[in-house]
C-alpha cells in the first residue's frame, strides 16, 4: 500500500481498522492485569516481584487510557482474537521441570514473556499511534505515546533485572 492510498482511505475505515487493533490490545491487557498477579507468586526473585508489581499497575493505567480513547472515538471494546499474546501468558504459568536451579530458570522464563509481551505492546502502541496521527486525534495519539513510554521503560526494567539476577545467580554457583 503506497501513502497515497493510505491518505485516501475514508475515515471511518481507518477508525474501524484502529479500533479492531485497540480491541486486541485492549482485552489482552485486561487478560495481563487480571492474571499477573498469579504469576508473580510462581517468582522467586524480590527484585522481579517488584518489577511485575509495577507492570501491573501501569497495566491498569492503560486499561484506562485504552477506555478512554474508545470515549473520545465514540467507539465500544467489541471482544477480539488475543490467542497469541493469551497463550504467551498462559505458557509463562507452566514451569518447566528442570534438572538444575528450577527457581532460577523459571524465573527467566517470566522474564523472558514478559519483554515477549512488552515487545509487542511497543510495536501495537506505536503503529496505534501512527494511525491516530493519520486520524488527526492528538489527544489519543498522546494516550498511546503515554503507554508505549511505559512499555518501552517497563522493557528496560526487565532486561535491568535479567542482567541482575542472573549475572548474580552465576557469580554465585561458582
Amino acid at each position: 500500500m503506497n501513502s497515497t492510498t493510505m491518505n485516501s482511505a475514508s475515515p471511518e475505515l481507518l477508525k474501524e481498522h484502529f479500533v479492531h487493533h485497540l480491541n486486541r490490545v485492549y482485552y489482552g491487557k485486561q487478560y495481563l492485569h487480571k492474571h499477573l498477579p498469579d504469576l508473580n507468586e510462581l517468582s522467586s526473585f524480590k527484585k522481579l516481584k517488584q518489577g511485575m508489581q509495577e507492570v501491573w499497575e501501569d497495566v491498569g493505567k492503560q486499561v484506562k487510557r485504552i477506555q478512554k480513547i474508545y470515549e473520545l472515538l465514540n467507539a465500544k471494546p467489541a471482544p477480539e482474537n488475543c490467542v497469541p499474546i493469551i497463550a504467551m501468558f498462559k505458557d509463562a504459568f507452566e514451569p518447566q521441570e528442570y534438572e538444575v536451579e528450577t527457581c532460577l530458570l523459571n524465573d527467566i522464563d517470566i522474564i523472558l514473556y514478559l519483554q515477549l509481551l512488552e515487545h509487542i505492546n511497543i510495536t501495537s502502541y506505536r503503529m496505534l499511534k501512527i494511525l491516530a496521527g493519520t486520524m488527526g486525534n492528538a489527544e489519543v495519539e498522546q494516550l498511546l505515546l503515554e503507554s508505549l513510554d511505559e512499555s518501552s521503560d517497563n522493557d528496560k526494567l526487565f532486561v535491568m533485572i535479567a542482567d541482575e539476577y542472573v549475572t548474580r545467580e552465576s557469580k554465585n554457583a561458582i
